[in-house]
């Protein structure tokens, strides 16, 4: 990995409600919390250009979440339903002394981030979801192109083939991925990809990224949602801000249409029309300045 000097962050283990999570972090604690949640099939680094710019004015905390990299990664699909992940960052809220955070998330982390939002609002300080929509208009969107754009989903149900499929000669569908789905080139390095690599040959890793899809994707995002209670309207009730490259290789501009109409508080969007799937790492001084703005 990079030297810790050049990302100037420092690095920790935290233990949350029986699981061990690894966290890097910029600023320090008596400043306002923020947490920076990461999706698949990243780890904390994938916030390696938040960390410092964030870092100056709050004490960020990206943790490589449950079943990544340096974190523990618990067997069994069970273990990585959507309600344990969100107890897991109510969790670092407490462990650092808080009682509320701003949350700032990508892909699989704002689909924690949103559950997180809904069901415990009153910890949610603030909110920044990348991407992905909250799954109440993730449902009201989803039509047939939406479906042909999520085929791994429906792949990652299945046993062990998976795992193979992304490990195979050194991961080299993973580095594909990252070559060829951003739209603005050169925002991964050899180096980058090479951290990525790591920290999916941590014993245990590629299966609990991919658990995520196993334990959550037909309940929350096909079945109404049990991420929030059953007579959950699907509405938000904090400050957010959604952010969305308009060249999603995984999720389409119809999925993300309305999402204001699920946001019952001060809402903010940011489209950016040349930028991919990997936003915070794509367009960072476009991210960095939004998140800047929308936090103070």
């Amino acid at each position: 990995m990079k030297p810790e000097n050049e990302l100037a962050v420092n690095h920790g283990f935290a233990k949350v409600g029986g699981i061990r999570l690894h966290y890097a972090e910029c600023g320090g604690n008596d400043q306002d919390l923020v947490i920076l949640l990461h999706g698949f099939p990243e780890c904390w680094y994938s916030w390696r250009h938040q960390l410092p710019v964030l870092g100056e004015r709050y004490h960020v905390v990206a943790p490589d979440m449950r079943g990544y990299n340096l974190s523990d990664k618990p067997a069994g699909v069970k273990n990585y339903r959507i309600e344990l992940l969100v107890q897991d960052v109510l969790g670092l809220i407490h462990y650092f002394g808080k009682d509320k955070a701003a949350i700032v998330a990508h892909d699989w982390g704002a689909g924690v981030a949103w559950a997180l939002a809904y069901r415990h609002p009153d910890t949610v300080a603030k909110l920044v979801a990348m991407q992905v929509p909250p799954p109440a208009a993730w449902r009201a969107n989803f039509r047939w192109r939406q479906l042909r754009h999520s085929w791994y989903m429906f792949f990652f149900q299945l046993p062990h083939l998976p795992e193979w499929w992304a490990s195979a000669n050194d991961f080299a569908r993973i580095e594909k991925m990252y070559r060829e789905t951003i739209f603005r080139p050169g925002a991964f390095t050899a180096e980058d990809i090479a951290v990525y690599k790591e920290a999916l040959r941590q014993p245990g890793a590629l299966t609990g990224g991919i658990n995520y899809y196993r334990a959550n994707v037909f309940k929350s995002l096909f079945r109404g949602g049990v991420e929030t209670p059953r007579d959950a309207d699907g509405r938000i009730r904090v400050p957010t801000l959604f952010i969305y490259g308009e060249h999603d290789m995984a999720i389409v501009p119809d999925t993300v249409r309305g999402v204001d109409r699920f946001i019952d508080a001060p809402y903010r969007e940011l489209r950016i029309p040349d930028s991919g799937h990997w936003v915070q790492n794509e367009a960072i001084e476009e991210v960095n300045e939004a998140l800047l703005e929308f936090l103070a």
